[in-house]
């Protein structure tokens, strides 16, 4: 999406690690603009600048102004960008000029709006599959984002990037039959079976308690037998 914002850079004639901390100290940071058939050149912008515009609602979609002090100034895009691992400040962006006349490939995000019926009148669950398509069409026609009625959704139904409406030189690139969101089932819980626990362990215990009696008929009935092998010796 093309908006009203100038970013000023100067163009740096050195490069390297010790100019690159000169910059940065300065309170810029190095940059590269390149594309459009044209050489690439090595700038110098205000990081606050370039973060608030990739922090926007438009992201890296936003087309801006670079006016190079001296030199051109044309459309361009953040297609890149280095971050401080450990404190997150912004160390370095590449800028891409925009032929306003061609058109592009960029990726939107896609949200999904309503409740679906799956959801209200049968308790199911809308799960979101995919948040962003990528469309081709020209740089004044970037959309901010893209939004999918998911309300007539039943169990079983989805929403696909097909299904993403799409408007004047817009054109669809990622896969048509791309699940964008769509209403499931919950998911059946298990049947409970810790009651059937007890009842093994008494037939365990019954079952090991039976062979106790037994023993003892036994030793019952070997004493008497004892006894009239001693009155026959006698």
């Amino acid at each position: 999406m093309r908006k009203d914002i100038t970013v000023a850079a100067d163009v740096r004639t050195t490069r390297g690690k010790n100019e690159a901390r000169r910059t940065r100290v300065a309170g810029q940071i190095p940059a590269v603009l390149y594309g459009a058939f044209k050489d690439a050149v090595s700038v110098s912008v205000n990081p606050r600048e370039i973060q608030k515009i990739i922090r926007s609602s438009t992201g890296y979609n936003t087309i801006f102004t670079l006016a190079i002090a001296g030199g051109e100034t044309t459309p361009v895009m953040v297609v890149d960008q280095q971050v401080d691992p450990v404190r997150g400040n912004l160390l370095h962006a590449d800028l891409k000029r925009i032929d306003l006349t061609k058109r592009i490939r960029i990726t939107v995000p896609v949200h999904t709006v309503g409740e679906p019926a799956g959801v209200k009148l049968q308790g199911g669950l809308l799960e979101v599959i995919t948040r962003a398509i990528e469309i081709e069409c020209l740089p004044d026609e970037i959309p901010e984002s893209f939004s999918v009625d998911v309300s007539p959704l039943m169990i079983g139904q989805a929403k696909r990037a097909s299904d993403v409406a799409l408007s004047a030189s817009m054109k669809l690139v990622s896969a048509a039959d791309t699940v964008i969101a769509h209403a499931v089932a919950l998911r059946a819980e298990a049947e409970p079976v810790a009651e059937a626990a007890p009842v093994a362990e008494a037939g365990a215990e019954g079952a090991a308690a039976e062979p106790e009696v037994v023993k003892k008929g036994k030793k019952e009935e070997e004493a008497p037998a004892a006894e009239k092998e001693k009155g026959k010796k006698k």
